[in-house]
């Protein structure tokens, strides 16, 4: 077992070297014409970048000082998202890069394709045999010569006539070959976009520097979402037990909500003015509150004893939970107005409310117990389940529930994490059925790790129970 684990973890820091290497390369290395100064920012940008990273990571799980926490985790969770959208720029520019090039080869042959500006005719330069030139005009009329005419060809003292400076009209007229080099076979000047050395370095920068930004414009966007706040989002289920009496029955549902050193107190509380403004009959918190201690997370949980609702509100506890002392948060949850639901079942006026434990609670003797919460309840009612992760579904449609309410998958969070967190789990969001259970999954108000979503907007929603008898 310990082999094993040991070749996974070299398969995957393989990997992170090779993909980092991959981008450092094309980024920094490609887009200069040799070593430098640029090359060495861009090595320590991406070393430190994963430096930072690993440190929020350890950091948080090894309950370091709240504001070593804090410290680290913006940039280095930042870093994460960062990454991720790099190397997807950069593979992406591998599908530009030559297509630009040819373009741009294209236009270089064109241009050298193309006629130059017409020139007057070149005078006759043919060679005059010796004995058989004209006589000069001044021989011809009889008159002197001027001393500078007088002189003879080859005499040192004699005044010599100054020769005309050589331009390109007169070298090319005189046959003069090109220096090597000094031409520019792609139709430019050798430092041009278009000139053959230069042309490939010009690519490489504009693929860069577009995959740059766009990595930057995602992950700024992506993260203005979270800190802005979940939006709400509404479900109808039909249930086919539900009296008539509770027909419009709603629920806020909110799971994820991550409090830690990246989402705070002002976090907390934009999630639940939101909740608040949808007025629901019940708040159901179905786990993953927070990432750290109550010591460390107890001020900014506390806007959570504003929450309002007819029939209260009640939670469950998550994985996180697990990692940041359970039984304390139990306390804590209950202590701000919350009702814990252990795997515990309450009897509203027109269904049954349950909870069970997350499925992480195993390790210390309390995971789910669907015997206890469901095993005793009368099945001719209506029973909506609380339980944090979308697996337990299975258990949940073994007991006769009508509808799991559940989160853990944030969607995907970062795309394409969608298709990994799908893989894991029987449903990634929204509202499935499972023979006669009906399972809905939100895809959480905040964010774990980086505080960025993309492609899975953060959410609280409200669902809405219909009475078929209706």
């Amino acid at each position: 077992m310990v082999v094993v684990f040991a070749l996974v973890a070299l398969a995957v820091v393989s990997v992170l070297v090779a993909s980092n290497w991959y981008v450092w390369r094309r980024l920094f290395r490609d887009t200069t014409r040799g070593p430098g100064p640029v090359r060495r920012i861009g090595a320590v940008v991406i070393a430190g970048g994963w430096a930072l990273a690993v440190g929020a990571l350890v950091a948080e799980r090894a309950g370091a000082p709240f504001w070593l926490q804090r410290v680290l985790a913006w940039p280095g969770f930042l870093w994460l998202a960062m990454s991720v959208y790099l190397l997807l720029a950069v593979l992406a520019g591998e599908v530009v890069r030559p297509l630009l090039l040819r373009f741009l080869t294209r236009r270089a042959a064109g241009r050298q394709a193309a006629p130059g500006p017409l020139r007057p005719p070149a005078a006759d330069t043919k060679r005059i045999p010796a004995q058989t030139a004209p006589p000069r005009p001044a021989e011809t009329a009889g008159t002197a010569e001027t001393p500078e005419a007088s002189g003879k060809a080859g005499d040192p003292k004699a005044p010599q006539a100054p020769e005309a400076p050589e331009t390109a009209e007169t070298a090319e007229a005189a046959g003069t070959p090109e220096t090597p080099g000094s031409g520019d076979t792609a139709g430019g000047p050798p430092d041009s976009p278009l000139a053959l050395p230069s042309r490939r370095l010009f690519v490489s920068r504009v693929v860069a520097g577009a995959a740059a930004a766009a990595a930057v414009g995602t992950v700024g966007y992506g993260t203005y979402g979270v800190l802005n706040g979940p939006t709400v989002k509404r479900v109808t289920v039909p249930l086919a037990k539900l009296p008539r009496a509770a027909h419009g029955f709603r629920i806020a549902v909110v799971s994820d909500i991550h409090l830690g050193p990246v989402l705070g107190r002002g976090f907390a509380q934009k999630v639940v003015d939101t909740i608040n403004s949808t007025q629901p009959d019940l708040i159901a918190v179905v786990g993953d509150l927070v990432d750290g201690s109550v010591k460390d997370l107890g001020p900014a949980a506390a806007p959570l004893a504003r929450l309002r609702a007819r029939h209260g509100a009640y939670f469950v506890t998550g994985n996180h939970e697990y990692f940041s002392g359970a039984e304390q948060w139990v306390a804590e949850v209950r202590r701000l107005g919350l009702l814990p639901l252990e795997n515990a079942r309450t009897e509203l006026p027109h269904f049954d409310l349950a909870g069970v434990n997350d499925i992480s609670g195993e390790d210390d003797g309390q995971g789910p117990d669907y015997a206890k919460a469901l095993g005793d309840r009368d099945r001719a009612r209506a029973c909506v389940l609380l339980a944090h992760q979308p697996v337990q579904i299975h258990d949940a449609v073994d007991h006769g529930v009508d509808l799991q309410l559940s989160g853990h998958t944030h969607g995907g969070q970062l795309w394409p994490g969608n298709l990994i967190a799908g893989a894991a789990n029987p449903t990634l969001a929204g509202l499935e059925r499972y023979g006669d259970t009906q399972l809905y999954v939100s895809r959480g108000a905040g964010a774990w790790g980086p505080p960025t979503r993309v492609g899975a907007e953060s959410d609280v929603t409200v669902i809405e129970l219909a009475s078929r008898q209706a």
